[in-house]
């Protein structure tokens, strides 16, 4: 097979697993449109729950009552959709991987999905709760908490985000070992910078107070000791110090 033919078939490939990507995220979005007013109200819950009573979310722009909760349901359709399209990515890219590569990328891929899902349930679950009722108690006296859907749909999704990319730290550990861009030992020093960092990034992601930038601080903390743990079995030249 002559080189144009080469390059003609991979295109072909990867088109079609693209349009396989697009129908499977299509599939999920057609599943989940008839439940987004239930979505929303389920990702609105934290902040609902320490609301005052008789208090509501409001919609300040004539569409978003309708656009902001089919938004939840895409949003939540390419999030189950996930495993699938990964799965389309990692189909294209093997066959060109040697079989330690493939050994080494398909289970960061795994872990990377997991982690990023881990991600989004603490900032729901943990984080929420602590942040919302933070925020409403610390309302002045005669200001009611009102938040505009579409404003809140904003800051949750930032939020899914920051805490999915933060929870990203022991892959990003394990790649800055595995392609020896800095060794165990470095990492094992430069901890108390880290510990000093997450704190940081706990205060600029959470609300002021103690707790809530605890809450963030450790897991990033842990995540970092996590990853300096397993990098010990992919380190190339096996440099490492207890």
């Amino acid at each position: 097979m002559s080189m144009t033919e080469t390059f003609i078939s991979h295109l072909l490939e990867l088109r079609n697993r693209l349009l396989k990507i697009v129908l499977g995220l299509f599939v999920c979005i057609i599943g989940f449109l008839p439940f987004s007013n239930e979505l929303y109200t389920w990702l609105a819950q934290p902040l609902l729950s320490h609301m005052p009573a008789g208090a509501h979310m409001i919609a300040t722009a004539v569409t978003t009552p309708f656009l902001v909760p089919m938004k939840v349901a895409t949003l939540v359709a390419i999030v189950a959709s996930l495993p699938f399209t990964l799965y389309q990515v990692w189909a294209f890219v093997a066959p060109g991987l040697y079989a330690h590569e493939r050994g080494f990328i398909a289970p960061l891929i795994f872990a990377s999905t997991l982690l990023f899902l881990a991600g989004m349930a603490f900032a729901y679950f943990a984080v929420f709760p602590v942040f919302f009722g933070f925020i409403t108690a610390s309302a002045p006296q005669g200001v009611t908490v009102m938040t505009d859907i579409a404003s809140y749909l904003d800051f949750v999704t930032t939020m899914f985000v920051s805490f999915g990319v933060a929870f990203e730290v022991p892959i990003a550990v394990l790649i800055l070992v595995k392609f020896n861009i800095v060794n165990v030992e470095t990492l094992k020093e430069a901890r108390p910078y880290v510990i000093v960092g997450a704190f940081i990034v706990g205060a600029i992601l959470t609300p002021p107070d103690v707790i809530s930038q605890v809450m963030l601080a450790m897991p990033l903390w842990f995540l970092y000791e996590l990853g300096v743990f397993f990098a010990k079995f992919v380190a190339p030249y096996n440099e490492v110090a207890d």
